[in-house]
Parts: C-alpha cells; sequence; structure tokens
C-alpha cells in the first residue's frame, strides 16, 4: 500500500481519512520540501529558464494568498478553505509525461475557456465539479493577474484513480495495439480496420492512473473492476460513453472529429460520481479537421501531435532524445505553430 501521506492529490481533502470503494494505488502529484516548482520531471534547469519567459507566458503560478496543494504537468491546485480547490492552468505543456521547458503563451486561458465551454454543454450528462463561483474572488488583488481567465474554483472530490478513455477512432497507442492483437484494451475488433479508421462503435478503454513522471497503463474493464468494484466501473463506462457521444456529435457540427478522448471521475460527499479536472481539451483529446480526415494515416491535428511529431525527430546533445525529461528546448517556431493550433481549435468550436 502507498504511504498517503507522502503526497497530495488535486481533489482530494487533505484531512480526510474516508474509506474509498477501491484500493487507492495511484497518487496523482507529488511535493517537495527544497523544490518550489515541486515536479518530478521538471528540473531545476527547466525552472530558471521559465523565470525568464515573456510577459504573457504563465510558466508557474506563484499565488500568495492560498496554500499550494499540488503542481501537475499544466495545473497548479490551491487549497480554499477544506471543500474547495483553484484550479490555475498554466502555460506548461507536456509530452510523453515530460514537461517542456518553455510554455506556449496563452494555453492555460485557451484550456480553461474550452473546458468551460465543455462543461456546460455536458452537464446534464453528469454533474461536475465546477462550484458557479468567481475564481477571484478567493484571491487577494495581488494575485488576480495570475488567475485572470485561466482558473477555476471546484469543489474536493475524492478522485477515482481511472482514466476514462473513449476511442471513436483507431489512432495512437489503441492503433498499435490493434496491429498487434486486433483489439485494445481487451475490446476485440473487426479485421482490416486501418490507421484513423473510425470505429463500428465507441469503446471504453481505461487506464490506471501513474505517479507523476511515468506513464499510465492501460487495462481492461475486467481490471478495472478489480480496482473500483463492478458498480462504479459499469457507471463510469456508460457515462463516458454518453459524454462522448454528445461532444463527438457537437464538435462534428463545428467540422472537428474527436478521434479519441479522456475523462476524469471523483467521488463526492454522497458518493455522487462527478467529472472533474479538465474536460475535452487538446491535451486530453485528440482533435481532427474533418475536412481532412483521411483513412490509413494521421490526419493533421488540432491538438499537441504537432509537438509529439517534431519531439519525434528532436535531439538533445546531438543525439536523438529518448523521451524522458529534460526535454529539448522547444524553437520558437514550434512554439508558436502548437500554439495556433490549439487556438485554431477553439475557434472553430466557438464559431
Amino acid at each position: 500500500m502507498v504511504n498517503l501521506s507522502r503526497f497530495f492529490v488535486a481533489s482530494f481533502p487533505l484531512n480526510s481519512r474516508e474509506s474509498l470503494p477501491f484500493r487507492f494505488k495511484y497518487p496523482v502529484f507529488r511535493l517537495t520540501d527544497d523544490d518550489a516548482f515541486a515536479s518530478p520531471n521538471l528540473t531545476r534547469r527547466q525552472a530558471l529558464s521559465a523565470m525568464s519567459l515573456p510577459a504573457n507566458a504563465q510558466h508557474t503560478s506563484t499565488l500568495t494568498s492560498l496554500p499550494l496543494l499540488a503542481r501537475g504537468k499544466v495545473r497548479d491546485n490551491y487549497a480554499v478553505g477544506d471543500d474547495r480547490i483553484l484550479m490555475v492552468a498554466s502555460d506548461r505543456i507536456s509530452a510523453y509525461d515530460v514537461i517542456m521547458t518553455q510554455p506556449i503563451p496563452g494555453k492555460g486561458a485557451l484550456l480553461t475557456q474550452m473546458a468551460l465551454f465543455w462543461f456546460d454543454q455536458l452537464h446534464d450528462i453528469c454533474p461536475n465539479h465546477l462550484t458557479g463561483d468567481d475564481p477571484l474572488s478567493v484571491v487577494t488583488d495581488v494575485d488576480k493577474p495570475l488567475v485572470q481567465n485561466r482558473a477555476m474554483l471546484v469543489k474536493r472530490l475524492r478522485p477515482i484513480p481511472v482514466e476514462a478513455v473513449v476511442r471513436g477512432y483507431l489512432a495512437g497507442s489503441g492503433w498499435e495495439a490493434y496491429q498487434a492483437t486486433q483489439s485494445v484494451c481487451g475490446v476485440p475488433l473487426p479485421a482490416g480496420l486501418v490507421n484513423a479508421a473510425k470505429l463500428p462503435e465507441p469503446i471504453f478503454t481505461p487506464a490506471a492512473k501513474a505517479e507523476m513522471g511515468a506513464h499510465d497503463e492501460n487495462i481492461s474493464f475486467e481490471q478495472t473492476v478489480a480496482m473500483i468494484g463492478e458498480p462504479l466501473a459499469v457507471k463510469i463506462r456508460d457515462i463516458s460513453l454518453q459524454l462522448y457521444d454528445a461532444a463527438a456529435a457537437i464538435a462534428l457540427s463545428k467540422g472537428i472529429i474527436i478521434a479519441d478522448t479522456k475523462f476524469e471521475f471523483g467521488l463526492d460527499s454522497d458518493d455522487q460520481l462527478v467529472l472533474m479536472d479538465e474536460v475535452l481539451t487538446p491535451d486530453s483529446s485528440r482533435y481532427w479537421p474533418a475536412d481532412q480526415y483521411t483513412l490509413g494515416s494521421n490526419p493533421p491535428s488540432y491538438d499537441k501531435q504537432f509537438l509529439r511529431d517534431w519531439l519525434g525527430t528532436a535531439q538533445r546533445q546531438g543525439v536523438p532524445w529518448d523521451k524522458t525529461a529534460p526535454a529539448p528546448d522547444l524553437p520558437a517556431d514550434v512554439i508558436a505553430q502548437t500554439g495556433a493550433k490549439y487556438q485554431e481549435a477553439l475557434s472553430q468550436l466557438l464559431a
């Protein structure tokens, strides 16, 4: 059993001793006493580099009016009393579970706007963790510029250590798994599918959350049941598929294909299932322009696939990057083009 006293979890009550319907194995964030940036794959070199960023980029928030709970790959989480959390979306970007040294200016505000759009669109299917309160109301005037347009004030929940991944198309690790086994996470699929193929029906392919900096582990539905119990696993699967179907239809009407996505859930004090974290942003979803969709190859994307593709050819100290921290420095054109793809996704979605 993991010693939870060494970890803080973004939506978990700090003083909680409540029993969960599953064995909690996968802490999300880890803080260290001597590292203000508190991320296992954000080195001091990267932290120091982040101090000289353009004024419009926020790599790391430094609020003084609230206590810091944890830093994730993108979000910094602050305690607001015992029952709420202020989630501040930074401009950090990660790939292959490694945080890049350079941020994408404006990315945090864009992600927040997109997440709020989707929470509003999908609230009839599943309640979410938004409190409805203004994030600026819980910080001092000094901290407001660090919070403006990039934060959400949310309820504290007991997070469920399963990422609810839904795939409507065969891509990424799903395509790799299919080529090897003609299945994805234990879900058998028809023979003869090609890369980027639309699946006969969306499939639920969960992953077990790993510690910060490690790779999440794809698991079967049966393994999910063993972790959290059958009633909760069935409920998460069914709601995740409903959320995906609704979101995919909305996005397609805007000219966007959501090939796959992941949802995160928690339980409130009444054991009600609640949609949490962020939802359906280019950080957690594969967005394709519908008018450029083709079978058999990776379509152009509005997400960070552009960054992943560049990193696949990048070098560090004269040798190909091995996908471990620290990451290679991002050229200005890669930063600009990555930001432009995120902005294009938001603009098209809200058009």
